[in-house]
């Protein structure tokens, strides 16, 4: 069983997920930020993992910590739920075309973190988030949950669209990478024969 269960708890926010990566899509999302539930319902769903996720944060200062920390629980909850990576195909990309907007994402599940974010969004706000935040998050995501993430706006121009096949792109891209590999056998994609660092 790929599941996992991560609480995190600081003094700007209050943080579980519960996820399972072999799951139907089900998501059950409460972050007290409209849009970001939409966001990571459409991850989970994509990604075809079950996650749960109830944050609370100081949201009367601003929406960052809330942003960041769901990012880092969930990459230590997929980082939880791989265990020491073996037998996963590791790699996996998309190519997400919303309307006028078109997005690919490439990812590298090999427990070396790293973000590429090449990605412009024209409006400062969606709903009440401020959409610098959304890099934030993906970063947070890559961080803890040890991916190597390109994430690249190839066109579009309406706010929504773009952000929302970030996700999407991450989702699908996620689900590929995670997929067990039958030609592995159990083993682990790299020459180094680990790709843990545990």
């Amino acid at each position: 069983m790929r599941t996992a269960t991560v609480e995190r708890k600081t003094r700007e926010t209050e943080i579980a997920v519960s996820l399972d990566l072999d799951g139907a899509g089900d998501c059950d999302i409460e972050t007290g930020i409209g849009f970001l539930d939409h966001m990571l319902e459409s991850f989970g769903r994509h990604s075809m993992m079950d996650l749960k996720v109830r944050a609370e944060g100081d949201l009367h200062i601003d929406f960052h910590h809330t942003t960041e920390d769901t990012g880092i629980v969930i990459g230590q909850a997929v980082k939880k739920a791989l265990g020491d990576f073996a037998g996963i195909t590791r790699f996996g990309s998309a190519l997400i075309p919303m309307d006028e907007t078109l997005t690919r994402v490439a990812i590298d599940v090999s427990n070396r973190p790293y973000l590429v974010w090449r990605v412009k969004i024209p409006s400062a706000r969606l709903g009440e988030m401020d959409t610098e935040l959304f890099k934030e998050w993906f970063q947070a995501f890559a961080q803890n949950a040890g991916i190597t993430l390109h994430v690249e706006n190839l066109y579009g121009e309406n706010s929504h669209h773009i952000v929302e096949s970030c996700f999407k792109g991450l989702a699908r891209a996620l689900r590929q990478a995670v997929t067990p590999d039958e030609r592995l056998e159990g083993g682990v994609a790299s020459t180094k024969g680990t790709l843990s660092d545990e």
